[in-house]
């Protein structure tokens, strides 16, 4: 049995199968997610889900979903599903007998004496996907009818009936061509067979629910347009492939491209295979260059994370070269010293107060996996000097003060990644001295003296290196709390945060650690204690009383849980790091059972990947984006610290 499969009583469990998702995204900012049954229960749901640089270069969902109908004489069974008010319509999930996706997502329909399988690709690096139906037994003549879903809108909204809808196609080689509205790109529809017809019936079919929307507190009825549908007969032993993609393509070589793209698939077949494949979806390459998406269904670009998840994407089978695409990117878009954080172009938000330090951690982690060269400096150095001198110099909502370390101004106290705001409030307000700010901090001068001196940069090293001094000999004066047994999370003039939160392991996680081994040995102890669950690191102390176990309910109600013990399973990849530094061989057992137990989650919520967090409570269910860049790359990254000191 493969690592991915799901049997007809999980199956036709509507509580159960509605809750696992199925992605696959390409190289091109296209992504094609749904339910493992087929049922959208989200806007964000669709089988070709695509960017649209001729309206606004956002991503669109052009085709949302595909009914089909198995017809034997004259009797004909649905084999869809989609939710509608009070009732699922149709109920095809009743025909389902088994789902796998050790290389593509495989589902397989029993109607009587038939059975059909349901196979869907999505193509890399084009906006194109592919179905296969095969039917593996019948017992006399079957026609298949496909009937395809529209929205034509962007992943953020919903589409509604209107008078604008354009509803002519042409016809192409086995199949048609339509666009619902101006401005869109043109859609084609064409079949690997040759015997099929088209019936233009143009409908509306209204109020289809997405319940995890409802859940979320947001609009959740779509009406979805329906251009006609399409008629086949096939075969015992027969495969016939359905193609939905932005450019026409010949029929007689969609068979040829399926079985192509198929041997270059990355099998899920085993726990470390499921990462790699998950990892290689977060690259998109555009005509600006190569972008890391945060995560699916619904993150953009956002410039921590980018930095925080590049080195474990580095291990995937994904080319290192895509790696330092994002690096030059990244750099191109650089306004002084700081990095894109969220948006792009004219949007683009550069409030952040540790994104450029992520971004000197992740060079040593791509670049310089055993030490520090000449090359590096010659490589980065203006880049990292510009960073380091105007942070001391001052940024406008950070500083350098006069005992070396990073002071955010009290105007900005949503520049860390704890950064979640309800009705214009900071939930998790953080500035003045901030602890993993000044770790990455003290751990970039350290990293950048190293590498000047190895480019015998004497000026740079003569600047610096009392900085670095003075910045080990003041961080444990400054964050160090006796009475909780470990680090202040942030220190201003007038306030210590005592509160147990996990951003202090990143102080011994870093290369170079500000901290002496007496105290890291602590803040390990503790936050082992305190924080680690097999899902990850919490974000705050259960023993706190602003803690937060589950994560429900509206926007509001989940951004006041987001930080306050939500967890984020991220920040294991630091608390391995950290652990393994002070116990060494000794500690790869820990380390390996907490990276194991999440080979469990690779069938639970986004199937084959890391959900973006999970509840601080057990028994710590997935919530949020169901994969998060990340949180994959963390475990990789895990992996190849175990495969270290095992070795």
């Amino acid at each position: 049995m493969g690592l991915i499969k799901f049997d007809k009583n999980q199956l036709i469990n509507l509580e159960y199968s509605l809750g696992k998702e199925m992605l696959r995204s390409n190289r091109a900012g296209s992504f094609s997610c749904t339910t493992i049954i087929g049922c959208n229960t989200r806007k964000y749901h669709g089988l070709l889900v695509c960017p649209q640089p001729n309206l606004d270069n956002t991503i669109h969902v052009l085709l949302s979903k595909i009914d089909e109908t198995i017809i034997q004489r004259d009797a004909e069974f649905n084999i869809g599903i989609s939710k509608y008010p009070n009732a699922y319509f149709p109920k095809g999930h009743k025909y389902v007998r088994d789902f796998s996706a050790d290389i593509i997502p495989k589902l397989t329909y029993r109607v009587g004496g038939v059975v059909l399988t349901k196979e869907t690709l999505f193509v890399t690096e084009e906006q194109k996907v592919m179905i296969r139906y095969t039917l593996v037994e019948a017992q006399s003549p079957t026609t298949i009818r496909v009937k395809p879903f529209l929205a034509f809108r962007n992943i953020h909204a919903l589409s509604k009936k209107n008078m604008y809808l354009d509803t002519k196609y042409q016809s192409v080689p086995n199949g048609i061509k339509t666009r619902m509205y101006d401005g869109y790109s043109d859609l084609y529809l064409q079949f690997s067979k040759s015997k099929v017809e088209y019936v233009h019936f143009p409908d509306w079919y209204d109020n289809i629910e997405y319940f995890h929307e409802e859940q979320r507190g947001y609009e959740f009825r779509e009406d979805l347009y329906v251009p006609g549908f399409f008629e086949f007969p096939i075969k015992k032993g027969e495969s016939i492939i359905f193609y939905a993609g932005t450019d026409q393509v010949n029929p007689t070589l969609i068979s040829r491209m399926f079985q192509k793209e198929l041997k270059a698939r990355t099998p899920r077949n085993s726990f470390e295979n499921s990462l790699r494949n998950s990892a290689e979806q977060f690259f998109y390459k555009h005509a600006e260059g190569t972008d890391i998406v945060a995560g699916y269904p619904w993150h953009d670009r956002n410039g921590r994370f980018t930095f925080i998840s590049l080195p474990g994407l580095a291990h995937s089978n994904y080319s290192e070269e895509a790696c330092s695409e994002v690096f030059s990117t990244m750099i191109d878009q650089m306004q002084g010293p700081l990095f894109p954080e969220t948006g792009r172009g004219a949007t683009a938000n550069y409030l952040s107060a540790d994104t450029s330090l992520w971004f000197i951690w992740a060079l040593q982690q791509c670049c310089c996996k055993k030490t520090e060269t000449a090359s590096t400096w010659k490589n980065y150095g203006a880049i990292i000097t510009n960073i380091l001198e105007s942070f001391a110099k001052g940024t406008g909502f950070l500083k350098m003060r006069n005992n070396n370390l990073l002071y955010i101004d009290s105007e900005y106290p949503s520049l860390t990644w704890m950064n979640s705001v309800v009705n214009g409030l900071p939930v998790t307000p953080r500035f003045g001295y901030v602890v993993e700010v000044n770790a990455l901090w003290y751990n970039a001068i350290v990293f950048a003296l190293k590498a000047a001196s190895k480019a015998k940069d004497s000026k740079f090293v003569e600047t610096w290196q009392p900085i670095a001094n003075g910045i080990k000999e003041n961080f444990s004066n400054i964050f160090w709390r006796q009475e909780i047994g470990c680090l202040a999370d942030y220190v201003t003039d007038d306030f210590t945060e005592l509160s147990i939160r996990p951003n202090q392991i990143i102080s011994i996680s870093v290369p170079y650690s500000p901290l002496s081994e007496e105290y890291a040995r602590k803040v390990v102890d503790m936050v082992n204690k305190r924080l680690v669950t097999k899902r990850g690191l919490r974000t705050l102390s259960p023993e706190n009383r602003f803690y937060k176990g589950r994560y429900l309910g509206n926007e509001k109600e989940r951004n006041l849980a987001l930080h306050q013990g939500t967890v984020h399973p991220w920040l294991f990849g630091h608390f391995a790091e950290a652990y393994l530094k002070i116990f060494q061989k000794q500690g790869v057992k820990y380390i390996q059972e907490l990276y194991r137990g999440f080979q469990d989650d690779m069938i639970e919520d986004g199937i084959g990947t890391i959900s973006e967090i999970y509840e601080g409570d057990p028994p710590h269910s997935g919530r949020g984006a169901i994969s998060f860049a990340a949180n994959v790359a963390e475990l990789i990254r895990v992996k190849s610290m175990i495969d270290q000191y095992e070795g």
